[in-house]
């Protein structure tokens, strides 16, 4: 089997294990017009800031977690938070103090027992590979959390098309919000 059919396949395995009803009451959530918030470690992390990115576009307020121009989470706001072993100690800390804080807490890992699991208002699992390759978890000929941050990107994806519906954006609309000094 070439390389991309197996990667595919591997992610075709995993997507079909994931709750689609979760994605779309996420979507809801979204659309609630609250402020959203992102954190992520690694490639995790790029994949959160893809997704605020895009959130962007759909005319959404979002923040990026560390960025110098981020303000405070506070009451009724949402964080999306994006760690595989569910353990990174940055994204657990953030969850965990946005909840003490008031915040709803969406977290996606591979493990909903995982302290970020735990500190979650709602979880969407992801159940896929990590870097740490534990007992239980799905295998996959790629390497560290390939598959865990593909399959992240293409469900955030997801939630993205069902939050543009809700909320009636079309790519002309979006295209407006697009950056237009590159």
């Amino acid at each position: 089997m070439s390389k991309l059919k197996e990667i595919l396949s591997e992610a075709r395995e995993v997507l079909e294990r994931v709750d689609e009803g979760a994605v779309t009451e996420t979507a809801g959530l979204l659309a609630g017009g609250k402020r959203i918030f992102v954190v992520g470690e690694g490639r995790s992390g790029l994949v959160a800031k893809s997704f605020a990115m895009r959130m962007m576009h759909l005319g959404a307020t979002v923040y990026v977690i560390g960025e110098t121009i981020t303000p405070s989470i506070s009451r009724d706001d949402i964080l999306v938070a994006v760690s595989g072993s569910g353990t990174t100690h940055s994204v657990v800390w953030t969850a965990q103090k946005a909840r003490q804080l008031g915040a709803f807490v969406i977290a996606l890992t591979t493990d909903d027992g995982s302290p970020l699991g735990t500190s979650a208002s709602r979880l969407l699992a992801i159940p896929a590979a990590t870097k740490h390759r534990r007992e239980g978890e799905r295998r996959s000929v790629q390497p560290l959390g390939s598959l865990f941050d593909q399959c992240v990107h293409l469900v955030l994806d997801s939630v993205c098309l069902s939050y543009a519906e809700l909320k009636g954006v079309d790519n002309a609309a979006a295209y407006k919000l697009h950056s237009n000094v590159e």
